[in-house]
C-alpha cells in the first residue's frame, strides 16, 4: 500500500464509504429538509447545488481531512506563486497570471511576469481593433472578413469552446473557423468555401512543429498561394500565435505578426493567452477581458475560501469521494449541459480533465494503487436525453453527474426555455428521486407483474447542479476556472503532477516512424512491427 492509502485520513474515508455505500438519496432529503441549504453555495456568479449527492456532514469532514493531510494549502499557494509545481518539466503553471485583472506582481524565477502579459494583451488588443475597423485588410486592400484558427489540443478545443459558446458577442462581419484534424476532408471543405482575398489564417501551435498543425497550415499556405503568387503577401493573410520565432519565420510568417505566449502557459490552460487572438478576433477586446475578470473571481474565490466552503474544492473533493471510495468500479463522469451555447464543454473538459489527471506515477515517481481520472464524456441534456439517459436511469453503472443550467439563454426566442428549465431540473430530480414499485403501479395500473420491473426506476443517482442567470463572457471565464481547479484540486489528492503530458508523445513518435513506409513510392513490404500493424500495412499498401 502507498503512503495515501494507508494514512488516516484515507482510511477513515474507506470506513465511513461502508456506511454510505447504500445511502438512499430520498431518504436523505426526506430526513433532512433542509439538506439543499446546507449543501450549496454560491462563487463568482454560480450556484453550486451538491444536495444530491451520497454524502453528509460527516462525508465532507473525512474529506477535509483528506484535503488537509495532502497539504492542500501549501498547493494551492504554490499554484498562484509560480513556482514550479510542473516538476517533471521544471517549471510553473501560472495560467492563473494571465488573468490577473488586479496587477499584483506576479514572479516567475525571480521576474515579475504582469508587463510580458500586459504587452502581449495590448498587441492583441490593437491588432483586433485594426481588423475590425479595416485598418488591416488583404493583399487586395478587402476587410478581412474570416478567421481561421489553425490548431490541435488545447490550441483548438478552448478557443473553439469559447467562441461557439460566445456567439451572440460575435462581432459584425467576422466569421470564425477552427481546423485541427489532419484528415485533410475537414480542411479542403472549407477552404471550398473562403476567399483567400478576405480570409486570415492562425496558425497557433507552441513549439510550430505540431504534425498535424503544421501539415494544415502549408496546405492552407499552398492554397493563399495559388490565388496569390505574390509570397510577400503572406503577411497581410497569416499570422502565428507561438513561442518560436525562427521556425515562424520559416514558415514566411513576418515575426511581427507573432504573438508570444511562454513556457508557463500548459496547452490545456492557454485560451486566456495570445492563444485566444482567435477568441479576441471573434468577439472583440473588451468581451475578451470581461472573460478574465470573470475567471479571474473565481480564482480569488479558490485562493481565499476555507475548503468546505470552496467550489472548486468542493467539486474535486467530491469527484475523489466517488472515484476512489463510492463508485470505485464505475469510474464515470457525465458532463451535461442544458445551454446549447456549452454543446462543445464537454469535449473541452475531456482535454483538461483526461490530459491532466490520466496518470499512473506519483510526484515521487511511485505507481499508484488507486484509480485517478475518471472517464468524462457527454453531451448537451436534451439531445442526450433521447440517446444515453436511458444507461443513467435503468442501466448497471453508477454515473456521477454534472448539470449545467441557465436561466436565461441568449437568443430572442424565449418561449422555448421554460421547457429547457423544466427537463433540466425533471432530469435530475427523476435520476435522484427514480420510481419504485408501488408509484409504478399507480401510475400504469394496467402493467402485468411481468411488465412491472421494467418501468421502475431506481433512481439514487447522484449529480451536482450549477446554475447561473445568463451565459456571458464574465459567467463562462468563472466556469472554466472552476474546472480548472476542480482538476488541480484531483490532482493534490491523487499526488500526480497535472500539467505534463508525456502520454500523448508515444503515439506521435510511432507515428513518425510509421509514416515513411505509408508515403508514395515506398513499395517494400512491412516486416519490421509486430504482426498486426505489419498485416495492416502490407493491405493498406497493395491498395494503394
Amino acid at each position: 500500500m502507498s503512503d495515501l492509502t494507508r494514512s488516516t485520513a484515507w482510511q477513515q474515508l474507506q470506513q465511513h464509504s461502508q456506511t454510505m455505500q447504500d445511502s438512499d438519496l430520498r431518504s436523505l432529503f426526506t430526513q433532512d429538509p433542509e439538506r439543499f441549504d446546507k449543501f450549496s453555495l454560491n462563487a463568482a456568479g454560480l450556484l453550486l447545488d451538491y444536495s444530491k449527492n451520497h454524502l453528509n456532514e460527516q462525508t465532507l469532514t473525512h474529506l477535509e481531512a483528506l484535503a488537509k493531510q495532502v497539504e492542500f494549502d501549501s498547493w494551492r499557494k504554490k499554484l498562484f506563486s509560480g513556482k514550479h509545481i510542473n516538476h517533471t518539466e521544471d517549471r510553473a503553471a501560472l495560467h492563473t497570471a494571465l488573468r490577473n485583472c488586479s496587477q499584483i506582481p506576479v514572479r516567475y524565477n525571480g521576474r515579475d511576469v504582469m508587463g510580458d502579459i500586459n504587452r502581449v494583451l495590448d498587441k492583441m488588443r490593437q491588432f483586433s481593433r485594426d481588423i475590425h475597423n479595416g485598418d488591416w485588410r488583404g493583399y487586395t486592400n478587402k476587410m478581412i472578413t474570416d478567421i481561421v484558427n489553425i490548431g490541435i489540443g488545447g490550441s483548438d478545443l478552448g478557443p473553439k469552446m469559447v467562441v461557439d459558446a460566445l456567439a451572440p458577442y460575435q462581432k459584425d462581419g467576422m466569421c470564425s473557423h477552427f481546423i485541427s484534424n489532419i484528415d485533410a476532408l475537414q480542411i479542403d471543405r472549407l477552404l471550398a468555401t473562403l476567399d483567400p482575398e478576405t480570409t486570415l489564417f492562425i496558425i497557433a501551435s507552441k513549439t510550430f512543429s505540431t504534425q498535424e498543425t503544421m501539415a494544415n497550415a502549408l496546405t492552407a499556405r499552398q492554397w493563399f498561394l495559388s490565388h496569390c503568387a505574390d509570397k510577400k503577401m503572406i503577411r497581410k493573410h497569416f499570422v502565428a500565435v507561438s513561442t518560436s520565432q525562427q521556425q515562424v519565420e520559416e514558415f514566411g510568417i513576418d515575426p511581427h505578426n507573432m504573438f508570444v505566449f511562454w513556457d508557463w502557459v500548459g496547452g490545456r490552460f492557454s485560451l486566456w493567452s495570445a492563444i485566444g487572438l482567435s477568441i479576441i478576433l471573434a468577439i472583440g477586446m473588451e468581451a475578451f477581458e470581461s472573460m478574465l475578470a470573470g475567471a479571474h473571481m473565481m480564482d480569488q474565490h479558490f485562493q481565499t475560501a476555507p475548503i468546505l466552503q470552496n467550489m472548486p474544492a468542493l467539486l474535486g473533493l467530491i469527484s475523489i469521494w466517488y472515484n476512489n471510495f463510492l463508485h470505485a468500479n464505475s469510474n464515470n463522469h457525465a458532463i451535461l449541459p442544458y445551454d446549447y451555447a456549452l454543446r462543445f464543454f464537454p469535449a473541452y473538459l475531456q482535454q483538461l480533465e483526461m490530459e491532466s489527471n490520466g496518470k499512473r506515477i506519483t510526484r515521487t515517481g511511485e505507481i499508484v494503487d488507486y484509480k485517478t481520472c475518471p472517464v468524462i464524456w457527454g453531451a448537451p441534456g436534451n439531445n442526450g436525453q433521447h440517446a444515453f439517459y436511458q444507461l443513467l436511469h435503468q442501466g448497471t453503472r453508477k454515473i456521477s453527474i454534472d448539470f449545467i443550467i441557465a436561466i436565461h439563454n441568449n437568443t430572442q426566442t424565449i418561449d422555448h426555455q421554460p421547457a429547457v428549465l423544466a427537463n433540466a431540473l425533471a432530469q435530475s430530480r427523476a435520476l435522484m428521486w427514480g420510481r419504485n414499485h408501488e408509484e409504478t403501479r399507480l401510475a400504469n395500473p394496467k402493467l402485468t407483474a411481468a411488465e412491472l420491473e421494467a418501468h421502475v426506476f431506481p433512481g439514487n443517482q447522484a449529480s451536482n447542479t450549477l446554475l447561473y442567470n445568463r451565459l456571458t463572457p464574465a459567467t463562462l471565464g468563472s466556469l472554466i476556472a472552476l474546472y480548472e481547479h476542480k482538476v488541480f484540486v484531483e490532482s493534490i489528492c491523487w499526488q500526480i503532477n497535472p500539467f505534463d503530458q508525456w502520454g500523448v508523445q508515444l503515439g506521435k513518435t510511432m507515428a513518425m516512424d510509421l509514416l515513411p513506409a505509408l508515403q508514395t513510392g515506398e513499395d517494400k513490404p512491412a516486416c519490421e512491427y509486430d504482426a498486426s500493424t505489419n498485416g495492416l500495412l502490407n493491405y493498406i499498401k497493395s491498395h494503394v
